[in-house]
């Protein structure tokens, strides 16, 4: 059961406790599903019943006591426990795994998973100045709403309906990719930078994040080959946390640098960790079940994000154009900080590509990264991106998508005497399923995905 499967199963409740006269509200175009909160428990958390208890005019714990006993008789799901004011807790069968029923959409739909028809039949006319970043914008957009099932035209002339703010210089010298990202990736009515930033090779350039991580999965891919396994969706296991970004995923191979290939590190098989640890994908995020809610709507914004339901029932701010560069996932980009060698604090610190593995690298992590979130709002996403004329949206998804799949990447391959399992085989279509989200992704935006970085 996937978090959109688990998303439409809290909807039918709801249905049906209406149609059975012990709710007397509208059923909403959507229900919201996310990791459980401090004090919950189980495997997704909703507050739904917060949501429809002043509709309804019954208190919320009244109106999660209905809720439950639908959704505990629903087929995939164990239990359903009402935490707080309200908060329906639900646990998934054992045998049901939301990681492995999304993987196994996203391999079978390629890189049109997430294409939708929110703009079934529609003609979208784009009418554009003569300007570069105008063009670009408007082109992405065509690519965007071809996703949604719509057209789009574009003609150039006065009064335009699609205006970004106009890029300070010419973007050329940065080269089709770069110059491109330059121009989509802030919101169009933030300037653009036109720097050499956007071809730094580090982890402070988030177009090299997300390139780097494509190229990163696809020479896993190769390099499992050469070990003689191939990806196959289930449960993934328990894997260690080597730290967020770019630095996790080279921790293990003596500091090899960003950007150059295991092939050429004399790594020809990748790097990985030992199993045992934590599971990266143990809190589980939202998905949206119900028909995409625009402007004029009960819901203006479709592209917010709920937070950890037993956290509180409010909105999470959609990462906005205010710090483009920095997604959810991406709280902490930095590298691994030094281990503790009891030096003062006015020593020096060591390269972050100097460092071995940290002692705490096998531990239990309390707060695992959720890859499943991003890759379960990808469909989401390209149709905010598309109705709202807004690529920008998409080359930040990107990031964010990049940033939690980069700490799994060490992970995938078996190390030392180890054999390839099970837990392997997950791992890796895990990750070649980012890795697809990613491809699709720069794809729309005109973006080349490269083997090889």
């Amino acid at each position: 059961m996937t978090p959109a499967e688990l998303s439409r199963t809290v909807l039918h409740a709801v249905r049906r406790a209406v149609d059975d006269g012990e709710l007397s509200v509208t059923v909403p175009e959507r229900a919201v599903v996310t990791e459980p909160g401090p004090g919950g428990c189980g495997d997704f958390a909703t507050t739904i019943a917060l949501q429809l208890a002043r509709p309804a005019g019954q208190p919320a714990l009244r109106v999660a006591e209905i809720l439950r006993t639908r959704l505990a008789e629903a087929e995939g799901v164990r239990d359903v426990v009402v935490t707080g004011p309200g908060f329906l807790n639900i646990s998934l069968d054992e045998q049901v795994d939301p990681v492995a029923g999304l993987v196994r959409e996203i391999r079978e739909k390629g890189t049109r998973y997430g294409y939708g028809d929110a703009l079934a039949g529609q003609v979208v006319a784009l009418r554009v100045p003569y300007e570069v970043r105008a063009e670009v914008v408007a082109d992405a957009v065509v690519r965007l709403v071809g996703t949604q099932g719509g057209r789009a035209t574009v003609e150039h002339g006065e009064p335009a309906n699609l205006r970004p703010v106009p890029a300070p210089e010419d973007p050329a010298p940065l080269g089709p990719d770069a110059a491109r990202w330059a121009l989509l990736h802030p919101a169009p009515h933030d300037r653009p930078r036109i720097t050499a930033d956007h071809l730094i090779q580090r982890e402070s350039n988030p177009l090299f994040r997300v390139r780097y991580a494509h190229a990163r999965i696809r020479a896993l891919s190769r390099n499992a080959a050469r070990l003689g396994f191939s990806a196959e969706p289930g449960p993934i296991g328990l894997v260690p946390q080597l730290g967020a970004g770019i630095s996790g995923t080279y921790a293990r191979s003596g500091g090899r640098r960003p950007g150059v290939s295991a092939e050429a590190a004399g790594d020809p098989f990748g790097t990985s960790a030992s199993a045992g640890g934590h599971s990266l994908l143990g809190t589980l995020a939202h998905a949206d079940a119900g028909p995409l809610v625009g402007p004029g709507t009960a819901d203006p914004d479709p592209g917010r994000l709920l937070g950890p339901a037993n956290a509180g029932p409010g909105p999470l701010a959609d990462p906005g154009p205010a710090n483009p560069d920095l997604g959810p996932a991406n709280a902490n980009p930095g590298p691994l900080d030094p281990p503790n060698t009891g030096t003062t604090p006015s020593a020096p610190p060591t390269p972050a590509d100097a460092l071995p593995l940290p002692p705490h690298a096998n531990t239990p992590a309390p707060t695992p990264l959720p890859l499943l979130t991003p890759l379960a709002a990808h469909p989401r996403i390209l149709a905010v991106a598309a109705t709202r004329r807004a690529p920008d949206r998409l080359a930040r998804h990107l990031v964010t998508v990049a940033d939690a799949v980069l700490p799994l990447l060490p992970c995938v391959l078996p190390v030392g005497e180890e054999k390839p399992s099970a837990a392997h085989r997950a791992r890796l279509a895990l990750a070649e399923a980012a890795g697809t989200v990613l491809a699709g992704g720069l794809s729309l935006l005109g973006i080349d995905a490269p083997e090889h970085l």
